[in-house]
């Protein structure tokens, strides 16, 4: 099993440091024939704007968009979060290039600058049911995106409380979102929707594996749905069970 990590610039390092850790070889990519070796894909934090500017030169954007599609797992943390949603505002003037599959919207710098960046314990049920461990994970939000909507497809994984008089991020580089256009009380901080997974916040900067883990079993589940998905001529099924995949133990 090989995973790439897209290594244009963020915590690449730090991803396939905890890859190591659970036994995987993590692998960098910068070139686009690079992501035909790989199974899986995450897209890590950093500065969004810089990957983006730096993913178009090396015109990557058309071979992500093919892995998207492939059905192969995909994660994005906090700046790839931002690449995989079909839209985003809050972005610099001008813009930027995205992969999309995700159909969420989401807030480029919802929680802030720099010095606003902080740690939460965010509740994670569908993690601690498929990984166990603690009900909380700690999440490490730097400059952090925030999704305001979600498509019915897709999936929340976890939640993040915020004020009903947060102000969001503004300056003059930066177009934003009114307040009032967003009166939830909690705003979505990871989500997953068929191969695709998306946190706000960065587990690679933690010593819990587990959304690594989490996202590596993904792969195995979409193999295990293909295959129940064939049925062989002349064999009923209801009287056969299944033949089952095993899920990889990583410790």
């Amino acid at each position: 099993m090989a995973v790439g990590v897209l290594a244009l610039q963020g915590s690449f390092n730090e991803h396939i440091a905890v890859l190591r850790r659970l036994g995987v070889k993590g692998v960098e990519i910068r070139k686009p024939e690079q992501l035909q070796d790989v199974s899986y894909l995450i897209i890590p934090g950093g500065e969004s704007t810089t990957m983006a500017k730096l993913a178009e030169y090396h015109n990557l954007f058309p071979a992500l968009r093919e892995f998207v599609k492939t059905g192969k797992p995909v994660w994005g943390t906090c700046a790839g979060l931002i690449f995989l949603a079909d839209k985003a505002i809050g972005q610099k003037t001008g813009g930027q290039e995205l992969v999309g599959g995700l159909d969420c919207t989401v807030h480029r710098n919802y929680f802030g600058s720099q010095i606003q960046s902080f740690e939460a314990d965010l509740l994670v049920p569908e993690l601690v049911s498929k990984e166990g461990g603690p009900e909380t994970f700690r999440g490490v939000f730097i400059r952090a995106p925030a999704v305001l909507e979600v498509g019915p497809g897709v999936d929340v994984l976890a939640e993040y409380p915020v004020s009903s008089t947060n102000v969001l991020y503004s300056s003059s580089a930066v177009q934003i979102q009114e307040e009032n256009a967003v009166p939830e009380k909690k705003v979505v901080v990871a989500v997953k929707q068929g191969n695709l997974l998306g946190t706000a916040f960065h587990p690679e900067l933690t010593a819990d594996t587990r959304w690594h883990s989490y996202f590596l079993k993904m792969g195995s589940e979409a193999q295990e749905e293909a295959s129940s998905s064939i049925v062989p001529v002349g064999v009923d099924l209801s009287f056969n069970e299944k033949a089952r995949i095993d899920l990889p133990i990583y410790q």
